[in-house]
């Protein structure tokens, strides 16, 4: 206290001698530009968008990577995709609004993430494109998507009327679908087991460049209760004999 008294006594009283710098500080702002003649840097900071804008492209495409590249806008998606999905590749649907109204057809593509069912032969838009005075253009035929259970609802492959489904366990415990009309296991259908380039799994010949499935099939690793270091201490036949120093977290 006394030492800060000593300090504080020696101070002048009149800060008129004072340099210049010590009584207005000046902060000079440094605005960088780019050299004469190339545009301007990008001011805000670009990143990927938090919640991905899924359209009827899957996201190992090019097409998905351009629309959620940076910098591109999209338009808000208010759809809550549903938990477990009912409708797959090969089911039996039937149309309930639009001009392909009391339809039924098949289901070839399903955009989960935007409860959208694409099906085969219905449900079509025709764009007359590249039409001019020299030339009659042609037709483009597209598959538009149908909004799941607003658009399409599901059929029972039983009798081919409309029926809502849901997923149940069995007595084996394995997820089934089940109608809720009749009560009876709706059967997966076999392009439901088709990959995105539609190969399946009974119908692949391993071939010499493939890993055999009896490799695979192996148990290389055994979950322990132990660490990394300890794993490989008990292995080595290495012993820990230092004693660590108490350490307390709260």
């Amino acid at each position: 206290m006394r030492l800060f008294s000593r300090l504080l006594a020696r101070l002048p009283r009149d800060f008129s001698n004072f340099p210049e710098r010590y009584i207005k500080r000046q902060t000079q702002f440094i605005d960088y530009k780019p050299p004469a003649g190339l545009p301007n840097y990008w001011s805000k900071p670009v990143r990927w968008r938090d919640e991905p804008y899924y359209d009827v492209h899957r996201p190992w495409t090019r097409e998905f990577q351009e629309q959620n590249a940076p910098g591109v806008e999209q338009p808000e998606i208010f759809v809550q995709p549903l938990r477990k999905f009912p409708v797959l590749r090969g089911d039996i649907v039937e149309i309930l609004s639009g001009k392909d109204k009391g339809k039924q057809g098949i289901v070839d593509y399903i955009v989960k993430e935007r409860n959208w069912v694409f099906v085969e032969g219905l449900n079509v838009r025709h764009t007359w494109t590249n039409k001019d005075a020299d030339n009659p253009g042609y037709i483009v035929s597209e598959t538009m998507p149908l909004l799941y259970p607003i658009d399409v609802c599901f059929v029972d492959p039983t009798d081919k009327r409309p029926t809502e489904a849901e997923w149940r366990l069995d007595e084996d415990g394995n997820q089934v679908r089940v109608s809720l009309r009749t009560e009876r296991v709706i059967p997966i259908p076999n392009e439901a087991y088709h990959t995105y380039d539609y190969k399946m799994k009974t119908e692949y010949v391993e071939e010499a460049k493939d890993t055999p499935a009896t490799e695979v099939e192996k148990i290389t690793f055994v979950a322990k209760a132990k660490t990394f270091e300890m794993d490989i201490m008990d292995q080595m036949g290495m012993k820990e004999e230092r004693i660590p120093y108490p350490m307390f977290w709260y």
